[in-house]
């Protein structure tokens, strides 16, 4: 019997934000969909969300913040992977983020943002047609 492998994220929280509910919500979901979820918990910073998503081999790291620093922690945690050499993991991002800055996150490399209310089975439907 051939096993495809599973596809492994990274959900982190960066920052100082200590609301974890919707990190958790997304890890759980995602697991449940058949993901293999590692899980950092609150107050990551953007050098241990990339070492993490390195020495876990992961392929999408996704970012959880509800500080309004989503700019500054998301373009720092893509810059150190990039100085890992780990461009080749999608990056997406979840929380309170205002419409006007999803243009901006693109620009720098997010593959997805995702805002409140986004079903989770829509974060995992987008996860594997970015990784085919």
């Amino acid at each position: 019997m051939n096993k495809e492998k599973k596809i492994r994220v990274l959900v982190a929280k960066p920052g100082l934000d200590g609301h974890e509910r919707g990190a958790r919500v997304i890890a759980y979901g995602l697991r449940d969909l058949g993901f293999e979820v590692i899980y950092t918990g609150l107050r990551q910073t953007p050098e241990e969300i990339v070492h993490a998503a390195v020495q876990e081999d992961v392929d999408v790291v996704g970012l959880s913040i509800l500080s309004g620093a989503h700019l500054t922690l998301t373009r720092k945690v893509i810059e150190k992977l990039s100085e890992q050499n780990a461009n080749n993991i999608l990056v997406i991002l979840g929380g309170v983020i205002p419409d006007k800055d999803i243009p901006e996150l693109k620009k720098m490399g997010v593959s997805g943002v995702f805002t409140s209310g986004t079903f989770i089975k829509d974060v995992g439907t987008f996860i594997r047609s970015n990784l085919s």
